[in-house]
């Protein structure tokens, strides 16, 4: 018997409409992260957290934005495609 890792999901619904719904429903074990120009919205799983590779960029995401981050929830200063090879890298752990 397998079992399968936790995956990142973008979520179905713009950061806009996300910034603009009262609670934008996050699965339990998951949070919601906006990533790139566009600051799409993600779902990571909160194990990412331990993992130092996902840590440098939440030191980075404090460096730019400190404990206010525009959208509400947790924004990463960085590329679409540098997170997305980042999470999947993480899945692959």
């Amino acid at each position: 018997m397998g079992f399968r890792l936790p995956s990142i999901r973008r979520s179905s619904f713009s950061a806009s409409q996300a910034s603009s719904c009262k609670v934008a429903e996050v699965p339990k074990g998951y949070l919601a992260v906006y990533v790139g120009e566009k600051m799409k919205r993600f779902l990571i799983p909160v194990s990412f957290l331990n993992e130092p590779l996902f840590q440098e960029l939440l030191s980075q995401a404090e460096e730019e934005f400190g404990y206010c981050h525009p959208m509400g929830g947790l924004t990463i200063p960085c590329k679409e495609d540098v997170f997305l090879n980042i999470a999947s890298r993480l899945n692959r752990l």
